[in-house]
């Protein structure tokens, strides 16, 4: 099955069904499918062909969400970009995939137009929205072909789907290739995962779908029939008017907009949210405190997906059954990321590979349908992470009896303290009960003694305080001494990039500069 062949097929036998919503817009599938077929045109009328690349850098809005079907259809390779980084950061990513055209939302263009020069593989500069058109730039109504007719091309389920960057946390971006193969797997488990009824849905579109997980979701949307209700970008108040007035059956988001809905609408406990059955949620840790208040509030099921860039979307689930499971007596699967899903191997194993006994912790390695291609032009990376066949996720955690797991932190952000591993994720769920706490980041900083010692960063909530003393007395309860924080900052806010993480590189960074260890 191909990306393209959902669209066409909703689009031939249901044509006046709703596709999206978006700004007081609206589309139906036999729409959605001729404005693909133009834009698919328009790439080949350009020059581009099969395996060549183009990027977008934009924030939510129905052409992006249209152009992986589109480009789909011809086998041409889309390259999402982050509108939240720097220009620098869009022109490294724009050249390392040798992309030949670029769509820009009409508010970065000014940030594009510093980079141009760094960006000679780029022939065509495509505006989208706003009145005016800069110099240099083609309005899209431009450049778009008025030729509705469906393209021909040869695609198949081996061939590439898109190239989507990771986030950098760990060094410069890279460019995980997802193939068609991989797209329509995950999108065949989320629909399992999701209980998804055929043209019937409303799915809430809040997260960046240059994300992986905004954009599976959305995908599996198309893949059913169902309606996209498109938010250009997060605003709690905005979220939850939609979810409580608009008929929202489903949406996806990352736990920091799932705490920022909790926290910045004042009367959300008095909303009914009576069509809404569904929120998936994953990406970065979630508070249990959080995730209980949530349930209780929003008053439907929630699922958890644990995956990667790398896995396409999703490699584990924690389903609605479990979570009701949770709530009937057992919150402690709450902080499990779920088991595998359909058709998808993971092993926990040491640092040779070999597999540990359940209740070990060790890296989480994945196998599966849904992994990538590769990165691209990386032969060295590629090998390494998928040594053995097997994805390596960089995530230590370990497999209870059951096969749910339980992520521990990122190998790479693991604190060691007086020869005893600190796993930072399992300090900040702590700290994220303490009534006073709004958001957190724990990282290790040099120590004379110890090598490394815990620090917290701290947002608070509003009117609320809290020192050093107070957090570790409350700590003390909940963890071992050699855990347990010896420095706090407050802060306004956790620095996170789209995905949701925390960039604890960024927060470290000060405190180990001159120091020989690398900051990863």
């Amino acid at each position: 099955m191909l990306l393209h062949n959902f669209l066409e097929f909703f689009s031939r036998e249901y044509p006046d069904q709703l596709f999206a919503e978006y700004n007081g817009q609206s589309l139906t599938y036999g729409e959605a499918d001729a404005w693909a077929n133009r834009f698919a045109n328009s790439l080949l009328a350009s020059g581009l062909v099969k395996g060549d690349r183009f990027a977008w850098l934009s924030k939510n809005n129905l052409e992006i969400c249209l152009m992986f079907f589109a480009a789909s259809k011809v086998g041409i390779i889309p390259v999402p970009l982050n509108y939240r980084l720097a220009p620098m950061e869009w022109a490294y990513i724009v050249n390392d995939a040798e992309t030949l055209t670029l769509f820009c939302g009409n508010e970065y263009t000014d940030g594009i137009d510093s980079v141009k020069s760094e960006s000679p593989s780029v022939k065509h500069w495509i505006v989208l929205g706003g009145e005016k058109k800069p110099e240099g730039w083609q309005a899209l109504s431009e450049w778009l072909a008025n030729d509705p007719a469906k393209p021909m091309a040869s695609v198949c389920e081996a061939d590439q789907c898109y190239q989507m960057y990771t986030s950098g946390t760990t060094g410069l971006p890279k460019g995980a290739m997802i193939s068609q193969g991989n797209v329509s797997n995950n999108i065949q488990m989320a629909h399992l995962a999701g209980s998804i009824t055929p043209r019937k849905e409303r799915n809430l579109i809040v997260a960046p779908v240059f994300h992986a997980a905004a954009a599976l979701s959305m995908m599996a949307m198309v893949a059913s029939g169902s309606t996209l209700v498109i938010h250009q970008e997060f605003s709690p108040a905005q979220v939850v008017r939609s979810l409580d007035e608009e008929s929202i059956t489903m949406t996806t988001m990352v736990p920091a907009m799932i705490q920022a809905c909790l926290v910045a609408v004042p009367d959300i406990a008095n909303k009914e949210f009576k069509d809404l059955r569904l929120i998936s949620y994953g990406a970065s840790p979630i508070a249990q405190e959080t995730l209980q208040r949530a349930m209780a509030v929003f008053g439907c099921g929630f699922a958890q997906g644990f995956g990667m860039t790398e896995l396409t979307c999703v490699a584990t689930n924690m389903t609605p059954a479990v979570h009701e499971r949770a709530a009937s007596g057992e919150p402690g699967l709450l902080l499990s990321a779920g088991r595998p899903q359909m058709g998808t191997e993971v092993k926990i194993a040491d640092e040779d590979d070999k597999e540990l006994p359940r209740g070990q912790v060790g890296q989480i390695l994945v196998r599966g349908p849904q992994t990538m291609m590769g990165y691209w032009r990386l032969t060295e990376a590629t090998a390494s992470a998928l040594k053995g066949g097997w994805m390596h996720t960089g995530d230590a955690g370990y497999m209870d009896e059951e096969g749910f797991i339980y992520i521990q932190d990122r190998i790479k952000d693991m604190i060691v303290s007086g020869a005893e591993n600190i796993y930072p994720a399992e300090v900040e769920r702590a700290i994220f009960e303490h009534p006073a706490v709004a958001d957190t980041a724990v990282v290790g900083i040099p120590d004379d003694q110890w090598g490394e010692t815990v620090l917290a960063f701290i947002a608070l909530k509003p009117k609320h305080t809290l020192d050093l003393e107070s957090l570790q007395t409350f700590c003390r309860e909940r963890m071992a001494g050699y855990k347990i924080p010896s420095k706090l900052q407050i802060i306004d806010a956790i620095p996170r990039n789209a995905s949701g993480k925390s960039l604890k590189t960024k927060l470290r960074q000060p405190y180990w500069e001159g120091k020989k260890r690398q900051v990863s």
